[in-house]
């Protein structure tokens, strides 16, 4: 498959500029240089700008008096230190007209707490990964204010791309890695719908590399485990940062083991309501009722790219039919 892009939210030109994060002086440094900017986020949501149309931007505040040691160094743009800022949840005011929260930060007028599923798509690709670095940090912060080691309360180090605990041990931002898989059998491919999920909705194979495991031997365990099938070929194709809330999506491809008929598939019961093998034309014109994966995912990423084999000579990738 070949692709003129990588998946949503992956790489753009951000400096992560790690130098900076090694100590409280050169972030104070940053902190203080006259054009470095503020992005705020409070639980899931971020602070953007909306405009006419589709237009959105992250809304990235001047700084406002001393560095907080829980602000996050998310590196610089075009020269620019930025950093993000968790907002209280419960206290935060929702801010769209200029509205001054717990913080004393006034939300400009024309700025709205947002979802990143309901605007990411309208990002600059710049924009998408100072964003999903700042909610990767965010979460992994959220989740793990206490040492593994001793269950003593840590505290934030290197500008949040670390905690320390009262011993003098390190501990790093976890990201868990998963496979996604296009598993594909002449001109069609395998899309299954978890339970979880509401009736129509499709997408790829996924699941969790596991403890003493490659990537390649999590394809094809997860495709056994959820279809009943096994496949081979298996080929890495491109990842993807999801911090929703850590992991790091590794798409593939692959093909049924020879001596393997499509008709052999077998929905785990507990995890999956149904599998079902698509042509290019049923995705590039889905029905009434078929939700594709969302178009920020490498889910729909690896889908357009597979729809656009067989209809451009160049196999650039198109979007295919309504997703959410």
């Amino acid at each position: 498959m070949t692709h003129r892009d990588a998946p949503p939210l992956s790489g753009s030109g951000i400096d992560r500029d790690a130098r900076t994060r090694m100590s409280d002086d050169t972030l104070n440094a940053a902190w203080q240089e006259p054009q470095t900017r503020l992005l705020r986020l409070r639980g899931p949501q971020v602070l953007v700008l909306a405009g006419p149309g589709d237009y959105v931007s992250l809304a990235l505040h001047p700084v406002v008096g001393d560095r907080p040691s829980t602000s996050l160094f998310l590196g610089r743009w075009e020269g620019r230190a930025v950093f993000a800022e968790v907002v209280d949840e419960s206290t935060e005011s929702t801010g769209s007209t200029g509205s001054t929260g717990s913080t004393g930060r006034v939300d400009p007028p024309g700025t709205e707490w947002r979802h990143p599923f309901d605007f990411s798509s309208n990002l600059d690709r710049t924009e998408r990964e100072l964003m999903t670095t700042a909610l990767a940090l965010s979460n992994w912060h959220a989740s793990h204010p206490f040492s593994a080691r001793d269950g003593q309360q840590t505290e934030p180090a290197l500008g949040g791309w670390a905690r320390h605990d009262a011993h003098g041990g390190e501990h790093f931002p976890r990201t868990d890695p998963a496979v996604i898989v296009l598993v594909e059998h002449e001109d069609r491919l395998l899309l299954g719908s978890n339970v979880l999920w509401e009736s129509g909705r499709f997408s790829l194979l996924a699941g969790f590399v596991e403890a003493g495991e490659s990537a390649e031997q999590a394809v094809v365990r997860e495709v056994g485990e959820e279809a009943g099938i096994l496949v081979d070929d298996v080929r890495y194709v491109a990842s993807q940062p999801w911090p929703f809330p850590r992991s790091l999506m590794l798409g593939f491809r692959a093909k049924l083991a020879p001596g393997v008929h499509p008709d052999d598939i077998a929905p785990e019961p507990e995890e999956i309501s149904e599998l079902r093998w698509f042509t290019r034309a049923e995705l590039r014109s889905p029905v009434p009722g078929l939700l594709l994966p969302g178009t920020l995912s490498i889910a729909r990423w690896l889908i357009d790219g597979w729809v656009a084999e067989g209809s451009n000579p160049d196999g650039a990738p198109e979007d295919v039919g309504a997703g959410s």
